[in-house]
Protein backbone atom coordinates (compact mmCIF):
# COMPACT_ATOMS: atom_id res chain seq x y z
CA UNK A 1 0.00 0.00 0.00
CA UNK A 2 1.59 3.32 -1.11
CA UNK A 3 1.80 6.65 0.31
CA UNK A 4 3.31 10.28 -0.90
CA UNK A 5 7.08 9.87 -1.21
CA UNK A 6 9.39 12.89 -0.26
CA UNK A 7 11.11 12.26 3.03
CA UNK A 8 9.48 9.94 3.92
CA UNK A 9 10.88 6.00 4.21
CA UNK A 10 8.06 3.93 2.71
CA UNK A 11 8.45 -0.09 1.50
CA UNK A 12 5.86 -2.62 -0.19
CA UNK A 13 3.84 -4.96 1.97
CA UNK A 14 4.50 -7.76 -0.54
CA UNK A 15 6.72 -10.61 0.54
CA UNK A 16 9.15 -12.98 -1.49
CA UNK A 17 6.88 -14.76 -3.82
CA UNK A 18 4.51 -11.84 -5.53
CA UNK A 19 0.51 -11.82 -4.93
CA UNK A 20 0.20 -12.61 -8.97
CA UNK A 21 1.94 -15.91 -8.18
CA UNK A 22 -0.17 -16.47 -5.01
CA UNK A 23 -3.28 -16.07 -7.09
CA UNK A 24 -2.45 -18.35 -9.86
CA UNK A 25 -1.67 -21.06 -7.09
CA UNK A 26 -5.23 -20.53 -6.07
CA UNK A 27 -7.38 -20.05 -8.98
CA UNK A 28 -6.25 -24.22 -10.02
CA UNK A 29 -9.94 -25.87 -11.74
CA UNK A 30 -11.77 -26.76 -8.63
CA UNK A 31 -9.63 -25.11 -5.85
CA UNK A 32 -12.58 -23.51 -4.70
CA UNK A 33 -14.85 -26.22 -4.21
CA UNK A 34 -16.75 -25.85 -1.09
CA UNK A 35 -18.70 -28.56 1.32
CA UNK A 36 -18.28 -30.35 3.98
CA UNK A 37 -15.94 -32.92 2.19
CA UNK A 38 -13.40 -29.69 1.39
CA UNK A 39 -12.75 -29.19 5.26
CA UNK A 40 -9.91 -31.53 7.25
CA UNK A 41 -10.30 -32.92 10.71
CA UNK A 42 -8.74 -30.39 13.22
CA UNK A 43 -7.70 -32.74 15.61
CA UNK A 44 -6.04 -35.09 12.76
CA UNK A 45 -4.13 -32.06 11.57
CA UNK A 46 -2.99 -31.69 15.19
CA UNK A 47 -4.59 -28.03 15.75
CA UNK A 48 -6.28 -27.39 19.12
CA UNK A 49 -8.87 -24.95 18.42
CA UNK A 50 -9.16 -23.82 22.00
CA UNK A 51 -5.80 -21.97 21.79
CA UNK A 52 -7.61 -19.60 19.03
CA UNK A 53 -10.46 -17.22 19.76
CA UNK A 54 -10.64 -16.65 16.09
CA UNK A 55 -13.13 -19.39 14.44
CA UNK A 56 -10.50 -22.21 12.63
CA UNK A 57 -11.37 -24.18 9.56
CA UNK A 58 -8.85 -26.04 7.74
CA UNK A 59 -9.83 -26.46 4.22
CA UNK A 60 -7.13 -26.79 0.58
CA UNK A 61 -6.51 -22.88 0.87
CA UNK A 62 -5.50 -23.29 4.11
CA UNK A 63 -3.36 -26.13 3.79
CA UNK A 64 -1.53 -24.04 1.26
CA UNK A 65 -0.70 -21.17 3.24
CA UNK A 66 0.28 -23.07 5.66
CA UNK A 67 2.65 -24.90 2.86
CA UNK A 68 3.96 -21.83 1.91
CA UNK A 69 4.76 -19.84 4.85
CA UNK A 70 6.93 -22.83 6.19
CA UNK A 71 8.70 -23.20 2.76
CA UNK A 72 8.77 -20.48 0.31
CA UNK A 73 8.01 -17.56 1.97
CA UNK A 74 9.69 -19.07 5.36
CA UNK A 75 12.12 -16.07 5.46
CA UNK A 76 9.46 -13.84 5.09
CA UNK A 77 7.43 -14.74 7.68
CA UNK A 78 10.27 -15.21 9.96
CA UNK A 79 11.28 -11.80 10.05
CA UNK A 80 7.06 -11.02 10.48
CA UNK A 81 6.98 -13.33 13.32
CA UNK A 82 10.65 -11.34 14.65
CA UNK A 83 8.63 -7.46 13.61
CA UNK A 84 5.14 -9.23 15.43
CA UNK A 85 6.98 -8.37 19.03
CA UNK A 86 6.76 -4.84 18.66
CA UNK A 87 3.45 -4.59 17.96
CA UNK A 88 1.40 -6.91 20.05
CA UNK A 89 1.48 -6.36 23.03
CA UNK A 90 0.02 -2.91 22.45
CA UNK A 91 -2.47 -4.63 19.69
CA UNK A 92 -3.58 -6.66 21.61
CA UNK A 93 -4.54 -4.81 24.57
CA UNK A 94 -6.88 -2.54 22.13
CA UNK A 95 -8.66 -5.77 20.76
CA UNK A 96 -9.08 -6.97 24.25
CA UNK A 97 -10.72 -3.38 25.15
CA UNK A 98 -12.73 -3.21 22.38
CA UNK A 99 -13.89 -6.84 23.03
CA UNK A 100 -12.63 -8.52 19.80
CA UNK A 101 -10.93 -12.07 19.16
CA UNK A 102 -7.04 -11.62 20.27
CA UNK A 103 -5.80 -13.33 17.25
CA UNK A 104 -7.13 -10.31 15.01
CA UNK A 105 -3.55 -9.00 15.92
CA UNK A 106 -2.31 -11.29 12.86
CA UNK A 107 -4.84 -9.29 10.69
CA UNK A 108 -1.72 -6.77 10.57
CA UNK A 109 0.61 -9.60 9.45
CA UNK A 110 -0.83 -10.40 6.35
CA UNK A 111 -2.12 -6.80 5.74
CA UNK A 112 1.32 -5.33 6.18
CA UNK A 113 3.98 -7.79 7.91
CA UNK A 114 3.75 -5.63 10.79
CA UNK A 115 5.98 -3.13 8.69
CA UNK A 116 4.01 0.75 9.78
CA UNK A 117 5.88 1.97 6.45
CA UNK A 118 4.52 -0.66 4.34
CA UNK A 119 2.59 0.44 1.30
CA UNK A 120 0.27 -1.06 -1.78
CA UNK A 121 -0.77 -0.12 -5.58
CA UNK A 122 -3.89 0.42 -4.08
CA UNK A 123 -2.55 3.47 -2.06
CA UNK A 124 -3.42 1.84 1.60
CA UNK A 125 -0.54 2.11 3.80
CA UNK A 126 0.70 1.10 7.37
CA UNK A 127 0.21 -1.95 9.65
CA UNK A 128 -3.35 -1.57 8.57
CA UNK A 129 -3.05 -1.03 5.10
CA UNK A 130 -5.98 1.34 5.54
CA UNK A 131 -6.88 3.57 2.08
CA UNK A 132 -7.01 6.91 2.10
CA UNK A 133 -11.04 7.25 2.03
CA UNK A 134 -11.61 4.70 4.88
CA UNK A 135 -8.43 5.79 7.17
CA UNK A 136 -9.80 9.49 7.48
CA UNK A 137 -13.67 8.09 8.11
CA UNK A 138 -12.12 6.48 11.38
CA UNK A 139 -10.12 9.29 12.47
CA UNK A 140 -6.86 9.20 10.55
CA UNK A 141 -5.54 12.63 9.75
CA UNK A 142 -3.24 12.44 6.25
CA UNK A 143 -2.28 15.62 4.70
CA UNK A 144 1.47 16.44 2.88
CA UNK A 145 2.55 16.67 6.35
CA UNK A 146 1.84 13.49 8.40
CA UNK A 147 0.02 10.66 7.22
CA UNK A 148 -1.60 9.11 10.76
CA UNK A 149 -2.33 5.50 8.89
CA UNK A 150 1.59 4.61 9.14
CA UNK A 151 1.46 5.52 12.99
CA UNK A 152 1.03 2.51 14.91
CA UNK A 153 -0.77 3.31 18.20
CA UNK A 154 -3.41 5.31 15.81
CA UNK A 155 -4.24 3.37 13.22
CA UNK A 156 -4.52 0.26 15.01
CA UNK A 157 -7.71 2.19 17.12
CA UNK A 158 -8.46 3.24 13.82
CA UNK A 159 -9.11 -0.62 13.27
CA UNK A 160 -10.09 -1.48 15.75
CA UNK A 161 -13.43 0.83 15.67
CA UNK A 162 -14.03 -0.07 11.80
CA UNK A 163 -13.41 -4.30 12.59
CA UNK A 164 -15.78 -3.59 15.57
CA UNK A 165 -18.24 -2.24 12.84
CA UNK A 166 -17.64 -4.54 9.89
CA UNK A 167 -18.63 -7.46 12.98
CA UNK A 168 -21.76 -5.87 13.56
CA UNK A 169 -22.91 -5.42 10.37
CA UNK A 170 -21.68 -8.90 9.46
CA UNK A 171 -22.10 -11.27 12.67
CA UNK A 172 -19.78 -13.51 10.93
CA UNK A 173 -15.60 -12.97 11.77
CA UNK A 174 -14.81 -14.85 8.01
CA UNK A 175 -17.17 -12.02 6.00
CA UNK A 176 -15.99 -9.57 8.66
CA UNK A 177 -12.32 -9.87 7.73
CA UNK A 178 -13.40 -9.98 4.34
CA UNK A 179 -15.09 -6.68 4.34
CA UNK A 180 -11.71 -5.45 5.62
CA UNK A 181 -10.14 -6.15 2.13
CA UNK A 182 -12.84 -5.67 -0.13
CA UNK A 183 -15.27 -3.30 1.12
CA UNK A 184 -18.30 -3.73 3.27
CA UNK A 185 -20.07 -2.89 0.23
CA UNK A 186 -18.72 -5.59 -2.08
CA UNK A 187 -19.24 -8.19 -0.25
CA UNK A 188 -22.74 -7.69 0.66
CA UNK A 189 -23.70 -7.00 -2.64
CA UNK A 190 -21.59 -10.50 -3.24
CA UNK A 191 -23.61 -12.31 -0.74
CA UNK A 192 -27.52 -10.67 -2.19
CA UNK A 193 -26.08 -11.32 -6.00
CA UNK A 194 -25.27 -15.20 -5.20
CA UNK A 195 -27.41 -16.34 -2.51
CA UNK A 196 -24.25 -16.75 0.03
CA UNK A 197 -24.81 -17.70 3.24
CA UNK A 198 -21.26 -17.82 4.49
CA UNK A 199 -17.80 -16.34 3.35
CA UNK A 200 -16.94 -19.69 1.72
CA UNK A 201 -20.22 -19.48 -0.64
CA UNK A 202 -19.28 -16.15 -1.54
CA UNK A 203 -15.36 -17.20 -2.47
CA UNK A 204 -16.82 -20.18 -4.66
CA UNK A 205 -19.06 -17.54 -6.51
CA UNK A 206 -17.71 -14.79 -9.01
CA UNK A 207 -19.04 -11.97 -7.04
CA UNK A 208 -15.33 -11.07 -5.18
CA UNK A 209 -11.77 -10.73 -6.89
CA UNK A 210 -9.41 -13.16 -5.89
CA UNK A 211 -7.48 -11.03 -4.05
CA UNK A 212 -10.33 -11.03 -1.23
CA UNK A 213 -10.88 -15.07 -1.88
CA UNK A 214 -7.79 -15.71 -0.43
CA UNK A 215 -7.56 -13.22 2.85
CA UNK A 216 -9.43 -15.35 4.62
CA UNK A 217 -7.46 -18.24 4.25
CA UNK A 218 -4.45 -16.58 4.36
CA UNK A 219 -5.01 -15.27 7.93
CA UNK A 220 -6.13 -18.34 9.39
CA UNK A 221 -3.02 -20.22 8.24
CA UNK A 222 -1.00 -17.11 10.06
CA UNK A 223 -2.81 -17.79 12.97
CA UNK A 224 -2.51 -21.38 13.16
CA UNK A 225 1.88 -21.14 12.93
CA UNK A 226 1.97 -17.43 14.48
CA UNK A 227 0.15 -18.95 17.39
CA UNK A 228 2.57 -21.89 18.06
CA UNK A 229 5.28 -21.02 15.87
CA UNK A 230 7.98 -23.90 17.43
CA UNK A 231 5.43 -26.47 16.20
CA UNK A 232 5.99 -25.38 12.72
CA UNK A 233 9.82 -25.54 12.62
CA UNK A 234 9.98 -21.35 13.42
CA UNK A 235 12.68 -21.12 16.29
CA UNK A 236 15.10 -18.98 17.28
CA UNK A 237 13.36 -15.99 16.05
CA UNK A 238 14.94 -12.90 16.70
CA UNK A 239 11.86 -11.08 18.18
CA UNK A 240 12.43 -7.13 18.30
CA UNK A 241 11.67 -5.16 21.14
CA UNK A 242 8.64 -2.79 21.41
CA UNK A 243 9.52 1.21 21.14
CA UNK A 244 9.97 2.94 24.32
CA UNK A 245 9.47 6.33 24.31
CA UNK A 246 7.93 9.28 26.10
CA UNK A 247 6.51 12.22 24.55
CA UNK A 248 7.17 15.95 24.08
CA UNK A 249 5.09 19.25 22.95
CA UNK A 250 7.17 20.77 20.54
CA UNK A 251 6.41 23.84 18.25
CA UNK A 252 5.32 23.13 14.84
CA UNK A 253 7.34 24.05 12.04
CA UNK A 254 11.08 22.55 13.92
CA UNK A 255 13.67 20.29 12.33
CA UNK A 256 13.84 16.73 13.58
CA UNK A 257 17.45 17.01 12.83
CA UNK A 258 17.05 20.18 15.81
CA UNK A 259 15.53 17.90 17.94
CA UNK A 260 17.99 14.91 17.21
CA UNK A 261 21.06 17.01 18.16
CA UNK A 262 19.14 17.99 21.60
CA UNK A 263 18.77 14.28 22.58
CA UNK A 264 21.68 12.59 21.57
CA UNK A 265 19.32 11.03 18.98
CA UNK A 266 19.30 10.47 15.07
CA UNK A 267 16.91 11.80 12.65
CA UNK A 268 16.14 8.30 11.59
CA UNK A 269 15.78 7.00 15.60
CA UNK A 270 13.19 10.39 15.65
CA UNK A 271 11.44 8.91 12.25
CA UNK A 272 11.22 5.54 13.22
CA UNK A 273 8.93 7.04 16.76
CA UNK A 274 7.39 9.46 14.87
CA UNK A 275 6.27 7.32 11.41
CA UNK A 276 3.31 9.70 10.59
CA UNK A 277 5.40 12.68 9.89
CA UNK A 278 6.10 12.78 5.92
CA UNK A 279 9.21 15.08 6.25
CA UNK A 280 11.68 15.71 9.04
CA UNK A 281 9.97 18.57 10.49
CA UNK A 282 7.15 19.49 12.57
CA UNK A 283 3.42 20.31 10.98
CA UNK A 284 4.50 24.01 10.25
CA UNK A 285 0.55 24.85 11.20
CA UNK A 286 0.23 22.92 14.49
CA UNK A 287 1.01 25.48 17.50
CA UNK A 288 2.14 22.33 19.34
CA UNK A 289 2.79 18.93 18.59
CA UNK A 290 3.35 15.88 20.59
CA UNK A 291 6.39 14.25 19.28
CA UNK A 292 7.72 11.17 20.57
CA UNK A 293 11.69 11.38 21.56
CA UNK A 294 13.37 8.06 23.07
CA UNK A 295 12.58 7.02 27.03
CA UNK A 296 14.54 8.77 29.21
CA UNK A 297 15.70 11.58 27.48
CA UNK A 298 12.97 14.25 27.94
CA UNK A 299 15.26 16.32 30.43
CA UNK A 300 17.95 16.12 27.99
CA UNK A 301 15.62 17.77 25.36
CA UNK A 302 14.30 20.44 27.73
CA UNK A 303 17.86 20.90 29.07
CA UNK A 304 19.45 21.43 25.48
CA UNK A 305 16.86 23.14 23.78
CA UNK A 306 18.34 26.84 24.48
CA UNK A 307 21.24 25.67 23.80
CA UNK A 308 20.63 24.75 20.20
CA UNK A 309 22.21 26.44 17.40
CA UNK A 310 21.29 26.15 13.65
CA UNK A 311 24.82 26.37 11.41
CA UNK A 312 24.35 27.23 8.20
CA UNK A 313 27.04 25.98 6.03
CA UNK A 314 27.50 26.30 2.37
CA UNK A 315 28.86 23.41 -0.02
CA UNK A 316 29.84 23.27 -3.76
CA UNK A 317 28.70 20.93 -6.39
CA UNK A 318 30.34 20.68 -9.42
CA UNK A 319 28.73 20.83 -12.69
CA UNK A 320 30.90 19.92 -16.08
CA UNK A 321 29.13 22.35 -18.79
CA UNK A 322 27.67 20.13 -21.97
CA UNK A 323 27.16 21.18 -25.42
CA UNK A 324 25.01 24.00 -25.82
CA UNK A 325 23.95 24.45 -22.23
CA UNK A 326 23.61 28.19 -21.31
CA UNK A 327 24.16 29.97 -17.91
CA UNK A 328 20.30 30.65 -17.90
CA UNK A 329 19.65 26.53 -18.04
CA UNK A 330 21.95 25.58 -15.61
CA UNK A 331 20.58 28.30 -12.84
CA UNK A 332 17.07 27.25 -13.38
CA UNK A 333 18.87 23.17 -12.84
CA UNK A 334 20.36 24.22 -9.51
CA UNK A 335 17.49 26.92 -8.58
CA UNK A 336 20.38 29.37 -8.25
CA UNK A 337 20.74 33.35 -9.64
CA UNK A 338 22.53 34.08 -12.01
CA UNK A 339 24.76 36.84 -10.17
CA UNK A 340 25.27 33.81 -7.74
CA UNK A 341 26.71 31.11 -10.33
CA UNK A 342 29.01 34.15 -11.38
CA UNK A 343 30.54 35.31 -8.73
CA UNK A 344 30.88 31.64 -7.42
CA UNK A 345 32.90 30.91 -10.51
CA UNK A 346 34.81 34.17 -10.45
CA UNK A 347 33.08 34.82 -14.45
CA UNK A 348 32.35 37.89 -16.03
CA UNK A 349 30.55 36.88 -19.05
CA UNK A 350 27.49 34.29 -19.26
CA UNK A 351 29.12 32.84 -22.56
CA UNK A 352 30.38 29.04 -21.12
CA UNK A 353 32.49 26.95 -23.17
CA UNK A 354 31.90 23.15 -23.52
CA UNK A 355 33.62 20.96 -20.82
CA UNK A 356 33.79 23.83 -18.19
CA UNK A 357 33.65 22.80 -14.91
CA UNK A 358 31.66 25.37 -12.36
CA UNK A 359 30.95 25.14 -8.47
CA UNK A 360 27.34 25.36 -7.64
CA UNK A 361 26.71 26.62 -3.54
CA UNK A 362 24.17 25.85 -1.92
CA UNK A 363 23.10 26.20 1.45
CA UNK A 364 22.33 23.59 4.33
CA UNK A 365 21.27 24.31 8.08
CA UNK A 366 22.15 21.73 10.56
CA UNK A 367 22.06 22.18 14.52
CA UNK A 368 24.74 21.46 16.81
CA UNK A 369 25.48 21.96 20.81
CA UNK A 370 28.22 24.19 22.43
CA UNK A 371 30.67 22.14 24.16
CA UNK A 372 30.39 21.63 28.25
CA UNK A 373 31.85 24.84 29.54
CA UNK A 374 31.19 27.14 26.75
CA UNK A 375 29.31 29.39 26.09
CA UNK A 376 27.25 29.99 22.75
CA UNK A 377 28.29 33.33 22.42
CA UNK A 378 32.18 31.49 22.77
CA UNK A 379 30.88 28.74 20.06
CA UNK A 380 29.70 31.78 17.77
CA UNK A 381 33.49 33.26 17.90
CA UNK A 382 35.26 29.90 17.48
CA UNK A 383 36.68 29.18 14.16
CA UNK A 384 35.57 27.00 11.64
CA UNK A 385 37.64 23.89 10.15
CA UNK A 386 38.74 26.32 7.36
CA UNK A 387 40.28 28.68 10.07
CA UNK A 388 38.07 31.28 8.61
CA UNK A 389 36.65 33.72 11.70
CA UNK A 390 33.01 34.38 11.62
CA UNK A 391 32.05 37.73 10.78
CA UNK A 392 29.33 40.02 12.28
CA UNK A 393 27.68 42.16 9.33
CA UNK A 394 24.95 45.12 10.54
CA UNK A 395 22.95 45.82 7.91
CA UNK A 396 20.96 49.24 7.81
CA UNK A 397 17.97 47.98 5.99
CA UNK A 398 17.08 50.27 3.47
CA UNK A 399 13.78 51.49 1.23
CA UNK A 400 11.80 48.94 -0.23
CA UNK A 401 14.46 45.87 1.23
CA UNK A 402 13.18 42.85 3.31
CA UNK A 403 14.28 40.21 5.39
CA UNK A 404 13.57 37.58 2.35
CA UNK A 405 15.62 39.74 -0.03
CA UNK A 406 18.35 40.54 2.90
CA UNK A 407 18.51 36.18 3.20
CA UNK A 408 18.59 36.04 -0.63
CA UNK A 409 22.01 38.61 -0.54
CA UNK A 410 23.69 36.64 2.57
CA UNK A 411 23.09 33.71 1.40
CA UNK A 412 21.24 32.27 4.94
CA UNK A 413 18.16 31.03 5.73
CA UNK A 414 15.45 34.01 6.66
CA UNK A 415 14.60 32.22 9.82
CA UNK A 416 18.32 32.44 11.09
CA UNK A 417 17.81 35.62 10.72
CA UNK A 418 14.89 36.02 12.64
CA UNK A 419 16.52 34.28 15.77
CA UNK A 420 19.88 36.78 15.10
CA UNK A 421 17.76 39.60 15.79
CA UNK A 422 15.11 38.72 17.95
CA UNK A 423 12.13 39.11 15.57
CA UNK A 424 9.21 36.90 15.75
CA UNK A 425 8.09 37.58 12.09
CA UNK A 426 9.24 38.25 8.79
CA UNK A 427 7.02 41.49 8.34
CA UNK A 428 8.25 43.28 12.02
CA UNK A 429 10.81 45.51 10.48
CA UNK A 430 11.22 48.82 8.92
CA UNK A 431 13.54 51.42 7.40
CA UNK A 432 16.67 52.12 9.24
CA UNK A 433 16.45 49.00 11.14
CA UNK A 434 19.68 47.67 12.10
CA UNK A 435 19.92 43.77 11.44
CA UNK A 436 23.01 41.83 12.68
CA UNK A 437 24.18 39.23 10.32
CA UNK A 438 26.07 36.24 11.69
CA UNK A 439 28.24 35.59 8.47
CA UNK A 440 31.00 33.02 7.54
CA UNK A 441 32.17 30.92 4.83
CA UNK A 442 30.85 28.15 5.34
CA UNK A 443 29.63 28.01 8.74
CA UNK A 444 27.79 31.24 9.94
CA UNK A 445 25.63 29.89 13.60
CA UNK A 446 22.08 31.63 14.61
CA UNK A 447 21.31 32.52 17.93
CA UNK A 448 18.82 29.93 18.37
CA UNK A 449 16.11 27.74 15.94
CA UNK A 450 12.82 28.86 15.57
CA UNK A 451 10.99 32.07 16.87
CA UNK A 452 8.84 28.85 17.92
CA UNK A 453 11.73 27.02 19.30
CA UNK A 454 12.59 29.21 21.62
CA UNK A 455 9.14 29.60 22.72
CA UNK A 456 9.30 26.59 23.65
CA UNK A 457 12.31 26.74 25.92
CA UNK A 458 10.10 28.81 28.12
CA UNK A 459 6.93 26.71 28.29
CA UNK A 460 8.91 22.83 28.13
CA UNK A 461 12.40 24.32 30.30
CA UNK A 462 10.70 27.14 32.53
CA UNK A 463 13.93 26.39 34.87
CA UNK A 464 16.28 27.94 32.82
CA UNK A 465 14.50 31.39 32.31
CA UNK A 466 16.44 32.27 29.88
CA UNK A 467 14.68 35.69 29.38
CA UNK A 468 15.12 38.56 31.65
CA UNK A 469 14.09 41.67 31.77
CA UNK A 470 15.89 44.50 29.99
CA UNK A 471 15.97 47.51 31.66
CA UNK A 472 13.87 50.59 30.31
CA UNK A 473 15.26 53.64 28.81
CA UNK A 474 14.19 55.21 31.79
CA UNK A 475 15.24 52.97 34.40
CA UNK A 476 19.37 52.81 31.82
CA UNK A 477 18.66 56.91 32.84
CA UNK A 478 18.64 56.75 36.90
CA UNK A 479 21.12 53.90 36.89
CA UNK A 480 22.94 56.04 35.01
CA UNK A 481 22.64 59.15 37.50
CA UNK A 482 23.93 57.53 40.30
CA UNK A 483 27.09 56.43 39.13
CA UNK A 484 30.19 57.57 41.03
CA UNK A 485 32.80 60.43 39.76
CA UNK A 486 35.82 57.81 38.79
CA UNK A 487 33.04 56.04 36.11
CA UNK A 488 32.92 59.68 34.55
CA UNK A 489 36.66 60.11 34.78
CA UNK A 490 37.13 56.97 33.19
CA UNK A 491 34.76 57.03 30.35
CA UNK A 492 36.78 60.73 29.57
CA UNK A 493 40.01 58.85 29.32
CA UNK A 494 39.02 56.06 27.63
CA UNK A 495 37.96 58.53 24.83
CA UNK A 496 41.15 60.56 24.96
CA UNK A 497 42.53 57.16 24.06
CA UNK A 498 40.69 56.60 21.22
CA UNK A 499 42.75 57.98 19.09
CA UNK A 500 45.67 55.00 19.55
CA UNK A 501 43.13 52.22 18.92
CA UNK A 502 43.80 48.46 18.58
CA UNK A 503 41.93 45.99 16.78
CA UNK A 504 38.07 45.99 18.11
CA UNK A 505 36.68 42.82 19.92
CA UNK A 506 33.25 41.53 20.81
CA UNK A 507 30.74 41.98 23.80
CA UNK A 508 27.90 39.53 23.90
CA UNK A 509 25.15 40.89 26.19
CA UNK A 510 24.16 39.54 29.53
CA UNK A 511 21.02 39.60 31.39
CA UNK A 512 20.65 42.50 33.26
CA UNK A 513 23.70 44.65 31.03
CA UNK A 514 23.34 48.28 30.44
CA UNK A 515 25.26 50.48 28.38
CA UNK A 516 26.69 52.34 31.52
CA UNK A 517 27.74 48.84 33.05
CA UNK A 518 29.42 47.62 29.49
CA UNK A 519 31.07 51.00 29.01
CA UNK A 520 32.29 50.96 32.70
CA UNK A 521 33.60 47.34 32.05
CA UNK A 522 35.55 48.82 28.92
CA UNK A 523 36.62 52.19 30.02
CA UNK A 524 34.79 53.80 27.67
CA UNK A 525 31.49 55.86 27.54
CA UNK A 526 27.80 54.52 26.59
CA UNK A 527 28.23 57.28 23.61
CA UNK A 528 30.98 55.41 22.97
CA UNK A 529 29.57 52.20 22.23
CA UNK A 530 26.38 53.54 20.68
CA UNK A 531 28.53 55.17 17.55
CA UNK A 532 30.89 51.78 17.29
CA UNK A 533 27.33 49.99 17.11
CA UNK A 534 25.20 52.48 15.26
CA UNK A 535 22.88 52.26 18.03
CA UNK A 536 19.86 55.08 18.24
CA UNK A 537 18.68 54.37 21.91
CA UNK A 538 20.04 52.73 24.92
CA UNK A 539 17.84 49.94 24.51
CA UNK A 540 19.77 46.59 24.33
CA UNK A 541 18.67 42.54 24.48
CA UNK A 542 20.31 39.51 26.06
CA UNK A 543 22.50 38.21 23.18
CA UNK A 544 23.34 41.30 21.35
CA UNK A 545 26.99 41.17 19.90
CA UNK A 546 28.47 44.56 20.43
CA UNK A 547 31.63 46.08 18.76
CA UNK A 548 34.07 47.25 21.33
CA UNK A 549 37.21 49.27 20.61
CA UNK A 550 39.99 48.53 22.83
CA UNK A 551 42.54 51.73 23.11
Amino acid sequence: MSTDSGDEEISSAEPEETAQEELEALNEPGAWEYGANQTYSLEKLGIDPSKYDFPITVNKQVLYYLSLFQGKQRKSFSYWLARSSMYRPYIEAELKKAGLPLDLVFLAMIESGFNPSAYSPAKACGLWQFIEGTGSRYGLKIDSWVDERREPEKATKAATRYLSQLYSQFDDWYLAVAAYNAGEGKIDTAMKTFNAKDFWEVASSEGIFMETKRYVPKLIAAIIIARDPEKYGFSDIPYKKPQEYETISIPGGVNLEAVAATANSSIKELRALNNELRKNQTPPKHKDYVLRIPLGTKDLVASNLGKLRPVTTIDFATHTVKKGETLAAICSMYNISRITLLKANNLKTAQLSQGLRLKIPSTATKYVLPKDGQSPEERLAKTDNNNKQQQVVQHTLKSGETLETIAKQYQVPARNILQWNKISSLSMVKKGQQITLHLDRPTPEAAAVTAKFSQAVVKIAAELKQTAQVPTLDATKKRSATKSQPETIAAKQSVAAAKKELPPTWYVVKNGDTLTTIARKFQASPQNIRDWNKLSNNTLQTGNKLIIKKA
